[in-house]
């Protein structure tokens, strides 16, 4: 009897164990999956983390090539050549492209494979671009040098041409004064008529009729003959011009009032000339007279004379 409960209390006591390990038993082994998944978790984490990382950096990255993309293109646009506006308009786009970049939070892994497309699209236009503007400079530096020389000709033609003008109006001028018409022995004498007619010199006003003036021509083989008009100026001691009293202009602004004009023709030799001035209405009075010569409105000498 003894026997039978130990053997029963030994056979409850294995059925306990054996209970409590198949309890432990599904216990651990219900809780492996469970720790697995939190690692799996765990690891998933860390692998978005890293990858989050990894396209933020490569955002920036992206971000600095095209900074660096801009400053080319910077630097060509100051170039100023024919591809000026392109590059402009290039560089435009980059600059959108970087705003679009700066905004975009938290990128795709699809995201950054576009950005990249779109660098490397740039920068192949970049490099294609640059090939041209460095062209273009070759043909500018030899269109410069061709301009270059072409200034130095006509620098060099421009100063014999003014040489040639100066010469030519050096000797324009020359020639005009060469050819001018010189004047001398400028002479007025007062006139008085006998009864018979013959003219006598006088210096009576009472008895002065005419005053006659005189001057010589020179001669000039150079310059132009034919018909030359002088004009005589003839004042009183009121400084009023006597005779005709008619102005004449030159078209020049300069103006002359003249008392009567002598007209000769000149054929290059030396001639002598004379004109007068009637008292007519106007008999002649005490006092001094002056007469002025003259070439269109150029003096070309005086004379007077004192009735008495």
């Amino acid at each position: 009897m003894k026997k039978q409960y130990k053997s029963k209390w030994v056979k409850a006591l294995l059925a306990v164990f054996f209970v409590f390990g198949i309890g432990a038993t599904v216990f651990i082994f219900s809780r492996v999956p469970n720790e697995i998944d939190e690692k799996i978790r765990d690891v998933t984490k860390g692998r978005s983390a890293i990858e989050s990382n990894q396209e933020i950096l490569a955002q920036k990255n992206i971000l600095d090539s095209l900074t660096a993309l801009k400053l080319a293109y910077d630097m060509a646009i100051l170039e100023k050549t024919a591809l000026s506006q392109q590059l402009e308009m290039e560089r435009k786009n980059i600059e959108n492209l970087m705003e679009i970049i700066k905004v975009s939070k938290n990128p795709s892994v699809e995201q950054i494979h576009i950005y990249r497309k779109q660098l490397s699209d740039m920068n192949t236009s970049l490099v294609s671009k640059g090939i041209e503007v460095k062209k273009l400079k070759s043909q500018n530096k030899s269109l410069l040098t061709e301009i270059e020389s072409q200034n130095v000709v006509m620098y060099m033609q421009k100063a014999e041409n003014d040489t040639l003008i100066s010469k030519q109006k050096k000797l324009e001028s020359t020639l005009k004064d060469a050819s001018r018409l010189s004047l001398s022995s400028f002479k007025v004498i007062a006139l008085r008529e006998k009864k018979s007619g013959k003219e006598l010199e006088t210096d009576k006003a009472k008895s002065t009729k005419k005053l006659k003036v005189s001057f010589f021509v020179n001669g000039n083989s150079v310059a132009k003959t034919g018909k030359k008009i002088f004009y005589i100026q003839v004042l009183d001691q009121k400084n009023t011009v006597l005779g005709e009293n008619k102005l004449i202009e030159f078209g020049n602004d300069k103006a002359l009032v003249y008392s009567f004009i002598v007209a000769v023709d000149f054929q290059g030799k030396p001639i002598n000339v004379y004109g007068i001035l009637n008292s007519d209405e106007n008999p002649f009075t005490k006092g001094t007279y002056f007469v002025n010569f003259f070439d269109k409105q150029e003096i070309m000498g005086s004379a007077s004379i004192t009735l008495e």
